[in-house]
């Protein structure tokens, strides 16, 4: 799971930061050049509404303001108005107040929906967000959530046991996030490296803007889109990045077309020097998955049946990330798992769901990328992300070992009997069809060898040396596999006493 807590940050990157992360992948994506470019082909404007009676209002030849608020008017701006915005010195307050209101307009064009008050915007430096995004601390609940949360990781193989997750998560976010709209505060904050003459991205405040509007109208903060698993997170923020990104990417196809936009300086896009230094790439292909998948998934609703199937997604999103991956409603089948350990072994009740996390799809294709780049597993080819074929496609997560996904629970386990205490977990992974379940066995095996693992009895693995030093007991039922993992071989059969 990325973040304990309720409170949510709704964020959109630094594109140059996330170029520096492509180049370290050797991947070029289609769909981030054109970001880059600014321009694509040109969209024309104005355009009917996708659903409902919403329409975009023609601005008078003066731009004055309408008698009411319409559909593509906010806060005194004509979405098409013309503005006086130089951000070479800096944004003053003014040339922020037409920035954003016109800003506003054109997203409201867009996605065709009304903004109810206007969006409080603010700048932040980078140093700043580091420090209120930094992972750990020291309370009992945050020691426990630090600890199942590491195991999460290193079941994934994406941190080993000498890495704190939180801090790799805090530092992979601080390193390319260009801004983020708090739904508590009801606000958006711009990372900038100079924060006493702040320039703003289009892409950055377009893209925060939209989940500005979403939290008007479907309220951010609702339990709905607040989930105990990192799959369901990633599931959730499916449709709200998506969405966002969506719309940022419609906007980019106009600038230099249908519509002028506020030229920005080089290098300010919010990063101040974030550069991607320090990411880990694991994590940040898990966390960046809802911005590439996602906008495809709402491309799909919105060329299918209109911005009306998006505004009913947010009603009941979805619930996986096979769901975003493969844009389909398959639901994730039942796991019935009874806690059996004995001689100290428990799990952590009070983190996750019920002491569970579920990783999904794409957490397991990362794993099988990740160790396929890193260590040289025959999982995947790691070339294969760059397959993308759609025009708001960044990277590719669908793979043989991953597909076919139709759920897991993953438990972490701790014995405190011991003076530092150990730890452990049960990952219980359950797939479509009987040949799922063997080509996941199959990767997964991989990964062991490439860890350079000795088989010591009947379905169990050590790994001797290393970061992903321990035990391992891998078996296969049907369409089930379970993995159990401890410091020693002796240790699986107390965390997971075999069936009799």
């Amino acid at each position: 799971m990325f973040v304990p807590g309720a409170k949510r940050y709704f964020t959109a990157w630094d594109l140059e930061s996330i170029m520096n992360v492509r180049h370290g992948l050797a991947v070029l994506a289609v769909a981030v050049l054109l970001v880059l470019a600014g321009c694509s082909a040109p969209v024309q404007d104005p355009e009917p509404a996708a659903s409902g009676s919403e329409r975009v209002a023609s601005p008078p030849a003066n731009f004055s303001d309408p008698e009411s608020d319409v559909l593509g008017w906010e806060d005194g701006y004509w979405y098409n108005e013309p503005i006086s915005v130089d951000q070479s010195d800096g944004l003053s307050d003014e040339e922020t107040r037409a920035y954003v209101g016109r800003a506003m307009a054109r997203v409201e064009v867009i996605r065709k929906l009304e903004f109810e008050r206007r969006v409080p915007v603010s700048v932040i430096s980078r140093e700043t967000y580091r420090n209120r995004s930094g992972g750990g601390g020291g309370t009992a609940g945050e020691t426990d959530y630090s600890q199942w949360n590491d195991q999460v990781w290193e079941a994934l193989f994406v941190t080993g046991e000498s890495e704190d997750s939180n801090t790799a998560i805090s530092t992979t976010r601080s390193s390319a996030v260009a801004g983020f709209y708090s739904p508590t505060d009801d606000e958006i904050k711009i990372i900038t490296g100079t924060p006493e003459s702040p320039t703003i991205s289009n892409v950055t405040l377009m893209h925060e803007l939209v989940h500005g509007l979403q939290d008007q109208h479907y309220d951010l903060t609702d339990r709905r889109y607040s989930t105990e698993t990192q799959d369901g997170q990633l599931a959730t923020d499916g449709l709200i990045e998506g969405d966002a990104s969506y719309v940022e990417q419609q906007y980019i196809e106009r600038c230099g077309g249908a519509w002028e936009c506020v030229e920005t300086p080089a290098a300010s896009g919010g990063g101040g020097g974030g550069g991607g230094g320090g990411m880990n790439l694991g994590i940040f292909l898990t966390i960046f998955q809802p911005y590439s998948d996602g906008p495809v998934y709402v491309d799909d609703l919105v060329s299918s049946e209109g911005w009306g199937a998006v505004d009913e997604s947010f009603q009941t999103p979805p619930v996986s990330s096979e769901q975003i991956i493969h844009r389909t409603d398959e639901t994730p089948v039942q796991i019935e798992y009874r806690d059996r350990a004995r001689n100290g072994w428990e799990t952590f009740p009070q983190q996750g769901e019920d002491g569970s996390d579920t990783v999904g799809e794409a957490s397991m294709y990362v794993m099988f990328w990740h160790q396929a780049r890193e260590s040289g597993a025959e999982t995947i080819d790691p070339r294969t992300l760059s397959d993308v074929d759609g025009r708001y496609d960044t990277y590719n997560y669908a793979a043989d070992p991953s597909a076919g996904w139709g759920n897991d629970r993953l438990f972490p386990y701790r014995n405190q009997t011991s003076e530092d205490g150990e730890y452990g977990y049960v990952w219980v992974t359950e797939w479509d069809t009987r040949a799922d379940a063997r080509e996941f066995q199959r990767a997964y095996q991989a990964i062991l060898d490439a860890q350079n693992a000795e088989q010591r009895a009947e379905s169990t693995y050590v790994i001797p040396e290393g970061q992903f030093a321990d035990a391992f007991r891998v078996t296969r039922s049907g369409t089930r596999v379970t993995i159990v993992n401890g410091p020693r071989v002796d240790d699986l059969d107390d965390i997971r006493p075999r069936s009799s």
